[in-house]
């Protein structure tokens, strides 16, 4: 399966919704990132003030070159929100995340709806990952 992804902001919620599947190249990375900037334009909150939910529950382990062009992605500070949550279903692909989002301050789960409640919580003290 190639990659798919689908991208939405909420600007009610300043919420940005990703969905990640298949299998991923070089090229197709780029075209996430810019589908992902022109999302960010539809928010209304001030910089790194939105919040952002990752589903990869669909996506295939992907190769370490592209790992890292996520992990890159995920640094960039432009677009870095303010929570950080990924919905995933395979233990491979968790330990692939936790490479991609070293460094950042996000959480991962198995559940969307968990997720979600979460990232529009208000703010708590503790940043780890968690599982």
């Amino acid at each position: 399966m190639g990659a798919i992804f689908r991208i939405t902001a909420d600007p009610s919620t300043n919420m940005v919704r990703q969905y990640l599947a298949g299998f991923f190249e070089a090229v197709d990375v780029e075209r996430f990132v810019a589908a992902r900037n022109a999302a960010h334009e539809r928010l209304t909150c001030g910089p790194n003030e939105h919040v952002t939910l990752v589903d990869v529950r669909d996506m295939k382990i992907q190769p370490q070159e592209i790992v890292q062009a996520f992990g890159a992605v995920l640094a960039g500070p432009r677009y870095r929100s303010r929570k950080l949550a990924f919905v995933f279903s395979q233990s491979l692909a968790r330990m692939q995340l936790m490479r991609a989002s070293q460094g950042r301050d996000a959480r991962m789960f198995t559940d969307i709806k968990e997720a979600e409640a979460w990232l529009l919580a208000e703010d708590d003290a503790e940043g780890s990952i968690a599982a």
